[in-house]
């Protein structure tokens, strides 16, 4: 018999497994992140998404010292001075279409606890501002500062307060000109963006585009629901199942209703 915390991590693990198939990550980008808006979904999947995206290897407070690839990533951590917290889902993505290339990092987080007694919003502010940091001496070196590149933390919330369920905000810095009319380029600026993205207790099938899609995968299932599920993947959210994506489902299936009739 599994304890409680034994099927939170099966739970957290199947999470991360589904979140990170590109074709699941495709939808996300195509309904949140503005730049993929008037992609389709098989493009985003399969020229934008850079790569496999890693899973859960990645620290967020490595020391400076500790360079980390962003191309061949190195994930092992050796800090001795701060305590390993790892991003759930990180990876690059393109869009090779403009005249420059755009080039984003993009983190997907999976959050359960909407109030784990301090903000979220900050918490993901916080991992936008070291997806930047972090940028230093992979992505640019020295004073080659127009190289850096924009950054999203995208995190998804299952549980959160009842003013929040079913939306999807976006935070994003401004130009607010205090004295005269001066301005710069967006792309001088516009570099962090968090994105809390909400759902509730509504069971799937009352519910439409990614938030039908986000709650079918994540949470109120139940093992017959399986085929049911990769099935409407396939059909209506172009996802080309693959052997880790299948067992990621069926792994939500078994796991996903224990684990909210337990509150964990």
């Amino acid at each position: 018999m599994h304890t409680i915390e034994e099927t939170k991590k099966s739970y957290d693990a199947a999470c991360k497994e589904v979140l990170a198939d590109r074709y699941i990550l495709a939808n996300i980008l195509k309904e949140c992140v503005e730049e993929f808006s008037g992609e389709s979904i098989d493009y985003i999947a399969t020229v934008c998404i850079q790569g496999s995206p890693e899973i859960g290897t990645i620290p967020v407070r490595a020391d400076e010292s500790v360079r980390l690839q962003l191309e061949g990533l190195n994930t092992e951590d050796t800090s001795l001075t701060e305590a390993v917290v790892h991003y759930d889902i990180r990876f690059r993505a393109i869009l090779p279409r403009e005249e420059r290339s755009i080039k984003l990092i993009i983190n997907v987080e999976a959050q359960n606890n909407f109030s784990p007694g301090y903000s979220l919003l900050k918490r993901a502010m916080y991992y936008c501002c070291r997806l930047v940091s972090a940028q230093y001496g992979t992505v640019f070196t020295h004073s080659s500062y127009d190289d850096m590149e924009k950054v999203y933390s995208i995190w998804i919330c299952t549980n959160p307060g009842a003013q929040w369920e079913y939306t999807i905000t976006k935070y994003a810095m401004q130009e607010c000109n205090l004295i005269g009319k001066a301005q710069a380029r967006p792309e001088e600026y516009d570099l962090i963006v968090p994105i809390m993205v909400c759902l509730g207790k509504k069971k799937y099938r009352e519910l439409q585009g990614l938030f039908r899609l986000l709650n079918m995968v994540l949470i109120h299932q139940n093992r017959n629901d399986r085929n049911e599920v990769l099935n409407e993947l396939k059909d209506h959210y172009n996802v080309v199942m693959t052997p880790n994506l299948e067992k990621g489902v069926a792994q939500m299936c078994n796991l996903s209703e224990g684990v909210y009739q337990d509150g964990v």
